[in-house]
């Protein structure tokens, strides 16, 4: 690849707050499967905690709002459309419309990240791990900065190499949950580098504390998903915020019309005054179950519950438990995301989604009967 040296020296791999301890995992041995996700859990007739997606369909309003749209498939794709999706976008988050980038979805962002041509790209682990995914799969090296469980999973700045010219961190991180103030984040920014933020559950937060979207930072690229809040994982739709030309390189290799017609109505959509504040209070009953169901697993003998703000928990188990209590779950019809895929935690971590009470009351009753036996 044009840029990128023939043996790019791996950059190390950095615990937060720590000295660098080892080289970044080996493509051909990593043993954390980068593309398994929520979904591959959550088969047909299970009650579903693996996926976060709010709700089991589309609000009405929009399922009108994408039905109204259907008479236009039989034409492209437009500029036109383009443009009304990106003005929507940049009116909710006081940008420009040349500040917008339209995705089918914030994977796609991810999976463009190549064409910025970084030399040594950095992921903040444990995180969503399509960035790393892409880069590995355009033979990059990636470097990790693991977040340690015992400081709460916080992102040390410092423990960035200085010589990372990508960063990819979320806010709020998943799985973790963890809530990074704004202030860390910015001390990332600098010239040369490209800063990457995944705020794909941001607007599940009330207010969207510690948010980037707004900001003009040099090479601050944010990434936003549609998919959760709105529960259109099945449809695509995101976009990226940035500075034209950083948004230009992204944008490069993708094929011509890249959002479809209801990918684009969808952004548009969701992006208006109305739909903003219907976000927002879906956001505080969000908030509320949270705290119903963190407190609910927590009374349950060999389950911690760890701290976070993000719709879903991120729960320890008893030592080498977890397979266990997660195969005993799904067999009483219950889907949870396993968090071993994820580097820098293991077979003992769940990610639960947040659900409403009576949801959770099945959780909770599965989740003791299958401790049983097993706790430590």
């Amino acid at each position: 690849m044009e840029g990128v040296p023939e043996r790019p020296e791996e950059i190390k791999t950095t615990v937060s707050g720590s000295r660098p301890v080892a080289p970044g995992p080996d493509p051909d041995t990593l043993r954390h499967p980068l593309r398994h996700h929520g979904d591959a859990e959550a088969a047909p007739g299970l009650v579903d905690f693996a996926v976060n997606v709010r709700g089991d369909a589309p609000p009405a309003w929009l399922r009108a709002r994408l039905a109204a749209a259907l008479d236009d498939l039989a034409r492209y794709p437009s500029a036109e459309h383009d443009r009304r999706a990106r003005e929507a976008v940049a009116r909710r988050h006081g940008r420009e419309p040349e500040e917008v980038l339209v995705l089918a979805g914030s994977a796609e962002g991810f999976a463009l990240l190549p064409a910025l041509r970084p030399h040594r790209p950095v992921v903040v682990h444990p995180g969503f791990t399509e960035p790393e995914a892409a880069l590995r799969g355009a033979g990059l090296p990636v470097g990790h900065v693991l977040t340690a469980e015992a400081e709460g999973h916080r992102l040390d700045p410092a423990a960035v190499p200085e010589e990372a010219d990508l960063v990819v961190v979320g806010n709020p991180t998943n799985p973790t949950g963890v809530l990074h103030p704004a202030a860390d984040l910015r001390a990332l920014a600098r010239p040369g580098r490209v800063l990457v933020v995944d705020e794909a559950f941001a607007d599940a937060v009330p207010g969207e504390p510690e948010s980037l979207a707004g900001e003009r930072l040099p090479g601050l690229l944010v990434l936003r998903s549609l998919t959760k809040t709105w529960a259109l994982a099945g449809l695509r739709a995101g976009y990226a915020l940035g500075d034209p030309a950083l948004l230009a390189r992204l944008a490069a290799p993708r094929p011509h019309w890249p959002v479809g017609t209801l990918g684009l109505e969808a952004v548009t959509a969701c992006s208006e005054p109305a739909a903003v504040a219907g976000a927002a209070r879906a956001a505080a009953e969000l908030a509320e179950h949270r705290r119903t169901q963190a407190a609910a697993l927590a009374t349950v003998p060999g389950v911690e519950v760890l701290p976070g703000v993000a719709p879903y928990l991120l729960l320890r188990l008893p030592a080498g438990r977890g397979a266990v209590v997660r195969e005993r779950l799904r067999r009483n019809g219950i889907a949870v995301r396993r968090c071993d895929t994820f580097p820098g935690l293991g077979p003992d971590h769940l990610r639960v989604a947040v659900r409403e009470p009576a949801r959770v009351a099945l959780l909770v009753e599965a989740l003791a009967a299958a401790l049983v036996g097993v706790a430590a």
